[in-house]
């Protein structure tokens, strides 16, 4: 069976936005397991949703909420039946010998993972360098609810961090 032009032109599009979903599967979801049912989902979502696409609107946008809708989705589904969350805590030795860059990096996806689950989308939005339009867009919030949102998250974080590296 031969793939639809509107089949080809779907899947060049997601191939073109690769980034987006796997950024988004890491973020939600540590275990590899998880990451690869994840991206199947958002897949399978974003092809339900492809008839609902405004094309006034970039497509990057539309996918990451798209995108992120179904991530939120799935990890609440995934807390409520997993007894035993993984932490990246869980260091191996080898990780424990890496450098202190590293280790602040760790600390900070360690904070990072303790967010709530939009909160997380929308520092991911952040670290993806989206303007507060952009973000607004995707979320379905209002620029200044973005900018109050992303101020309060990065005090979080930065005390998170700070006192990750008072405890070592």
């Amino acid at each position: 069976m031969h793939p639809t032009d509107k089949e080809r032109d779907f899947l060049q599009l997601i191939l073109a936005n690769k980034g987006i979903i796997l950024k988004i599967c890491q973020l939600y979801c540590p275990d590899r397991a998880d990451r690869e049912d994840l991206t199947q989902d958002i897949i399978y979502q974003l092809w339900r949703s492809a008839e609902r696409y405004n094309k006034e609107y970039r497509f990057s946008t539309w996918m990451y909420r798209v995108a992120l809708n179904t991530a939120i989705s799935f990890y609440r589904a995934d807390r409520r039946r997993t007894t035993l969350p993984l932490s990246p805590l869980h260091l191996t030795i080898e990780d424990a010998v890496n450098s202190i860059g590293t280790e602040r990096l760790a600390g900070l996806q360690h904070c990072i993972q303790g967010l709530n689950e939009l909160d997380r989308a929308l520092i991911l939005l952040y670290f993806e360098e989206k303007t507060y339009q952009e973000m607004a867009e995707i979320m379905g919030l209002s620029e200044t609810n973005v900018a109050t949102k992303l101020s309060r998250i990065k005090e979080k974080l930065k005390k998170c961090v700070q006192l990750r590296f008072k405890e070592n």
